[in-house]
């Protein structure tokens, strides 16, 4: 919870500054990614402003094109560098820690001066190394990995809902 803290948080000031999230997965994570951003652009619990937030694989135009012409690691990075501005953050989703296409949009962030993220399954992985800070969770299961990343992102907006003094 602490580490949830900092990130809302922090993130709540980027937002309220005009800066964006972004946020990565595959299969399941992707599915968590576009609940974060989700619930920042609609709404968490109770009413405020929408807040800037992209689910990267959303896009399924950029998506399809980018994996035909660039391969399918740079799926990610390539809408970083498009989307992401220094300031920015990207949080990325991965119950294996082990996606290329997610370390590498981590990797994308940091060179561009954006801050990356990582909620992962058990450490120690390439995307929380690749990442400036990270929650792993220790589950062999990944249906469990996937619960513990739900309520994370439900904690994370809700730091980010009451340090922009959202209140019910």
């Amino acid at each position: 919870m602490p580490t949830l803290g900092t990130w809302g948080r922090r993130l709540a000031g980027v937002l309220r500054g005009g800066g964006r999230l972004l946020a990565c997965g595959n299969g399941g994570s992707a599915a968590e990614a576009q609940h974060l951003t989700a619930e920042l652009v609609g709404r968490f619990e109770d009413e405020r402003r929408p807040l800037s937030a992209i689910p990267l694989h959303a896009d399924t135009s950029s998506v399809t094109a980018i994996g035909n012409d660039y391969g399918p690691v740079d799926v990610f990075a390539r809408q970083v560098q498009a989307h992401g501005r220094p300031g920015d953050v990207l949080v990325c989703l991965s119950t294996s820690g082990r996606s290329p296409n997610v370390v590498a949009a981590a990797h994308r962030a940091r060179q561009l001066g954006l801050t990356a993220w990582a909620i992962t399954g058990p450490g120690p992985s390439a995307l929380a190394e690749a990442c400036d800070d990270a929650i792993t969770v220790e589950a062999a299961a990944t249906a469990t990995v996937q619960e513990i990343h739900l309520a994370a992102i439900h904690l994370l907006c809700g730091v980010v809902d009451d340090a922009l003094g959202v209140r019910p």
